[in-house]
């Protein structure tokens, strides 16, 4: 009962492993939009450079130039954020924004005329 009200006092979710599953409104996902130009070879390498960093840093492409990535925390962003900052190119066009997991769920998703839902919470290990 102890650990319950604890994780509850944390904004946590008991959950069958202990209290590592944050709530749906503490839980963050960081978008990064962006647009990076591509007329010379030299952009080009630029764009796919900043793509593929996004990439190894766990981020999911939801469209060309979208892309999310799940954290359990707003202080979680805080180094990532950090991270992706120095890795835009000098003339990328980049905004970074975070939403509360609950309001992640509550976005509408389209593929042509048919709806979609939105992507899942992926599955993540915690390492301590």
């Amino acid at each position: 009962m102890g650990n319950e009200k604890n994780c509850l006092s944390h904004g946590l979710v008991n959950s069958t492993h202990g209290c590592a599953t944050p709530s749906r409104y503490q839980a963050m996902w960081l978008f990064v939009m962006f647009d990076v130009p591509v007329a010379t070879k030299a952009e080009r390498k630029h764009y796919a450079q900043f793509r593929k960093h996004l990439i190894s840093e766990g981020f999911l492409g939801l469209q060309y130039s979208v892309y999310a990535r799940y954290f359990e925390s707003e202080e979680a962003t805080t180094a990532c954020r950090r991270r992706v900052a120095e890795k835009i190119p000098e003339a990328g066009r980049v905004r970074v924004l975070h939403v509360t997991e609950r309001q992640f769920a509550t976005m509408s998703v389209f593929f042509g005329k048919r709806q979609d839902e939105p992507e899942e919470v992926p599955e993540q290990l915690l390492l301590f």
